[in-house]
């Protein structure tokens, strides 16, 4: 009787396979995860890369390695977010998946669904809040009962401002307490500012389908809302000059706001946090602390300029994204010639790498409220203490985001069984009381106390 022929090993699973690793972003992404692996000491042990072209991802891992050094024997898996099948493959052999294929709208539904369903986990660098809340909508259940954590905007969407927002939160120490925090996002260069392409080309697919958020958030149930002291600040103009920084600002609509906000609910219906799968009795008490340490308020970004000529360069992109973005001839037009309806702000080819190394971010969180609670009850009190962090660092969508993802996907590898089973949450509903923040000051990202005075 014949031998029966011995089962094929299991195929290996990864500690990270990065999706559309062959894209703008993903490259970068890439480059920035090859920092982690052996023989550093970071629990990051296996990586492989995965895209549409075994050619195109073996192409982008030879670019992050750089000029004149081999190349590492990476598995590179092709996928394609339009076969499920092959995400069903890639998601069975990943612990955590770095999602940077964009518009999500368009790539990013498909692989949140496989990793829901293998237990995965997945990462992604979403600045779509239409996307982000269907993800949360669609698969929310499934990822929870399978062990699947799903995090959106792990990029400089939204980290920055949330762990931003929940560092300024936290320095309000009692009775005071705030009412309001404002970002204000700054963009630096000795260069031309270029933007990311696919950031350009997911603002217009916004604007195309805001019917469809819209009508995503009417059909669920609504979000509990904190209790914030105080009545709320005046709205103010589109268009302000702030003298404290120096700079002309005008008004965002920001998936930041989203993103924050939606922490803030999650608060709400959990005041001491997530709790972890199998969290220690230590971390559990850290969390707890964590989350009474911070106080909520209302949220909201402003980009800023040095000049009125950049907020004109704003209103023009923005303007031209809102009346064209609506119909198919419009969007054609605004994804066809990106330069042109950006004032060159975006490019289909992106920046250079020279443009890339020389350009920075300051988030400034300017935020006003009450040194005692009490006041805050008072009718026609008016807020008498202000706070102002900063949060810095280098270029937002080829070096800080891959930072940012890349040191999320760490703590996942790190601190799994501290971190909530399963579901689909926002950066800061998990990371807040982690270490990532003190892991991206290590890497180039800087949180500071910049003043505290009496109005």
């Amino acid at each position: 009787m014949a031998t029966p022929a011995p089962a094929p090993p299991p195929p290996e699973v990864f500690d990270v396979v990065i999706f559309g690793a062959s894209g703008f972003t993903g490259r970068y992404v890439i480059r920035e995860a090859l920092k982690f692996l052996p023989p550093s000491s970071s629990p990051l042990r296996s990586l492989a890369l995965a895209g549409r072209s075994r050619d195109r991802v073996a192409a982008a891992l030879r670019w992050a390695v750089g000029p004149g050094r081999p190349a590492p024997d990476f598995p590179i898996l092709v996928a394609d977010a339009s076969d499920p099948a092959s995400l069903a493959a890639l998601a069975a052999r990943a612990r955590v998946v770095l999602s940077c294929a964009g518009p999500f709208r368009l790539h990013g539904r498909q692989v949140a669904a496989a990793c829901a369903a293998a237990g995965a986990d997945c990462l992604d660098i979403s600045g779509e809040p239409e996307f982000m809340e269907r993800v949360e909508a669609e698969f929310h259940e499934a990822a929870a009962k399978n062990g699947s954590l799903i995090i959106s905007a792990c990029g400089f969407d939204s980290i920055p401002a949330e762990l931003g927002f929940l560092f300024h939160s936290r320095q309000w120490a009692p009775p005071s307490v705030p009412v309001s925090v404002q970002a204000y996002v700054s963009l630096e260069s000795d260069k031309r500012i270029v933007g990311n392409f696919g950031t350009y080309e997911s603002a217009v697919l916004g604007v195309a389908n805001a019917g469809e958020l819209q009508a995503l958030r009417r059909s669920r149930p609504r979000r509990p809302r904190p209790n914030i002291p105080g009545p709320p600040p005046p709205k103010g103009s589109l268009v302000e000059h702030d003298k404290a920084l120096g700079l002309w600002t005008i008004k965002l609509p920001s998936a930041d706001t989203v993103v924050v906000k939606r922490t803030l609910s999650t608060v709400t219906e959990h005041p001491e946090g997530l709790p972890g799968a199998e969290e220690s009795m230590d971390f559990a008490e850290h969390r707890k602390n964590f989350w009474s340490s911070v106080k909520p308020a209302h949220f909201g970004v402003k980009l800023t300029s040095k000049s009125l000529l950049g907020i004109a360069q704003f209103i023009f992109t923005g303007l031209c994204i809102g009346l064209l973005g609506g119909f198919s001839i419009g969007r054609s037009l605004l994804l066809k010639f990106p330069s042109f309806f950006s004032a060159g702000w975006f490019r289909k080819n992106g920046p250079t790498e020279e443009q890339v190394s020389s350009a920075s971010f300051k988030m400034w969180f300017i935020g006003r409220g009450y040194s005692n609670a009490d006041r805050a009850s008072d009718c026609g009190s008016k807020p008498d203490k202000e706070i102002t962090t900063r949060v810095s660092g280098p270029e937002i969508g080829y070096i800080t985001t891959p930072i940012v993802l890349v040191q999320c996907a760490l703590v996942l590898l790190s601190q799994r069984r501290n971190l909530p089973k399963g579901g689909v949450y926002t950066p800061g509903a998990v990371f807040g009381p982690t270490d990532l923040q003190r892991r991206l000051q290590e890497n180039g990202l800087s949180f500071d106390l910049v003043s505290t005075r009496t109005l």
